[in-house]
């Protein structure tokens, strides 16, 4: 059965390695809150060992990625349960379409739509006082692709970020997004079951890449970095990650921030290789862990019975999106029109983003598919502004 199969796509790394007077975006503030919070993070891990002091530790003053670590200062009084995950859905009967990487121009011209959503594509460890600011100049939400990549390398194992050894990285993140005040949707690893990826379990033979890559860990690592996106008091943070059998968060800080963040699972309908430890369903977190579920959908493979049987899976427990979805391969105006179609009859489908970070996949390579998807985001039905970014008037 053919696959919508693909390679992840970077098509830009700015400011990965700049330096300079932003990289104390956020200034230190009030380390003596914590001291007021009265709230102790555990000393060992969930197994009853002590946590390893080896690596980092995400604490206030400490510099991660070009980012100042602040202290978060808590509501008052202070939380007694954690905050539940939310989907930022649009309105009613409406659906988000957006593109992603800059410029936008291209899209905009060619669909006649401002994005309501824009999407970046991040790598591990990116400097992070970047990341968050083209969405904001293009008065869109953001939709981040994290991959555990940099360039070549593999910065860290879902095994990794499992046990912690992220956490100072992730801290920062959640800190940046939290200061930029926008909804954001987190599409961790996705395509976690596609072999080209580096966080799948298998090899593109199917060998196993062993117990660091497997489905399991990729399941923890899912719900350890919900918890720290979704934020609040470590100590009931630490709580959960003990109920997980995970170590604690590595960090001094008392309080995470609270940013507005869905946590969007985006697998491949089904696997590259088409082997049982690469079915989406082996990879899904749980329905406490997801605000939004959804595939990638590419025109060179249109697997139109493994797209109905994934949403008929999956778009009941949360809302339906297409992370990526784009013209490859040759013009297609047909394919357009039956995926929009398709859209119209599965109204779980909230959200669609168009991936033109490729010249595989510009708009602008492909006049009659443009011609297709501009009229359809026509309809009153696709937004071209997210409420808290629309115009006045």
């Amino acid at each position: 059965m053919i696959r919508n199969r693909l390679p992840m796509y970077f098509g830009r790394r700015r400011g990965l390695h700049a330096r300079g007077p932003r990289s104390a975006a956020l200034a230190l503030c009030g380390a003596s809150v914590l001291g007021g919070l009265g709230l102790a993070a555990p000393a060992v891990a969930a197994g009853g060992g002590r946590v390893a002091s080896a690596g980092r530790v995400a604490s206030a003053g400490r510099v991660v990625a070009g980012l100042t670590l602040t202290v978060t200062r808590p509501p008052s009084p202070v939380p007694t349960a954690l905050p539940a995950g939310h989907a930022y859905r649009p309105p009613s009967g409406r659906v988000f379409q957006g593109v992603a990487d800059p410029p936008v121009s291209a899209y905009q011209s060619l669909t006649g739509r401002d994005p309501a959503v824009y999407q970046e594509f991040v790598a591990w460890g990116q400097w992070l006082p970047t990341i968050t600011q083209d969405a904001q100049r293009q008065r869109a939400r953001l939709m981040m692709m994290v991959s555990t990549r940099f360039g070549a390398r593999n910065m860290i194992s879902p095994e990794g970020i499992a046990t912690g050894a992220g956490d100072p990285w992730l801290i920062g993140l959640a800190q940046q997004i939290s200061a930029s005040g926008n909804i954001t949707y987190l599409r961790l690893m996705a395509e976690m079951n596609n072999c080209n990826n580096a966080y799948a379990a298998d090899n593109c033979d199917g060998s196993s890449r062993g117990p660091a890559y497997s489905a399991a860990a990729f399941r923890q690592a899912w719900r350890r970095v919900a918890l720290i996106m979704r934020g609040g008091v470590v100590a009931l943070i630490n709580r959960q990650l003990a109920a997980l059998r995970l170590p604690p968060l590595r960090t001094s800080l008392r309080y995470l921030p609270t940013p507005r963040v869905a946590m969007v699972w985006v697998p491949m309908v089904g696997g590259s290789p088409d082997v049982p430890g690469l079915e989406p369903a082996v990879y899904y977190p749980g329905r406490r862990w997801v605000d939004w579920v959804g595939t990638d959908f590419y025109s060179r493979y249109p697997n139109w019975t493994g797209l109905s049987a994934f949403y008929n899976a999956y778009a009941h427990t949360a809302p339906f999106v297409f992370g990526e979805y784009a013209i490859w391969d040759g013009d297609n105006p047909s394919w357009a029109r039956t995926l929009f179609g398709w859209v119209a009859t599965h109204p779980d489908t909230r959200m669609m983003v168009y991936n033109d970070a490729s010249p595989d996949f510009w708009l602008s390579h492909f006049p009659a598919s443009a011609a297709v998807i501009r009229g359809e985001l026509g309809s009153a039905r696709f937004l071209s502004y997210a409420p808290e970014w629309a115009p006045a008037g």
